[in-house]
């Protein structure tokens, strides 16, 4: 086994909705998705996004599509409209989320 970044094997997408943030994690090859299925928990995206998810983090697995989604509440300090955080719509999560560590045969 040998450790990459979650970014060499996988892309993501971001989004928000009021004070909440989504972060889907998409293998480039399904192959991978068992994988990811592993080891990119709650916990650990818990830990990684640390002080910045003061809410809920709930993990969602679309199987069919081979993809897994982490909705995020309390985590964009009261959303859009209420933040002077710089990054109000979380879409720069896509690229934090990618910084984990996975190991791979």
């Amino acid at each position: 086994m040998r450790k990459v970044l979650l970014r060499e094997i996988a892309h993501s997408r971001s989004g928000d909705k009021g004070d909440t943030s989504n972060v889907g994690v998409v293998p480039y090859d399904e192959k991978n998705y068992e994988l990811i299925k592993e080891q990119v928990t709650v916990g650990r995206v818990r830990e990684l996004f640390g002080e910045l998810v003061q809410g809920e983090i709930t993990r969602f697995e679309f199987d069919g599509l081979k993809a897994i989604n982490f909705v995020m509440k309390n985590a964009l300090s009261g959303g859009v409209s209420r933040s002077l955080n710089l990054d109000t719509h979380g879409k720069s999560w896509s690229n934090l989320i990618l910084r984990l560590e996975i190991e791979i045969p």
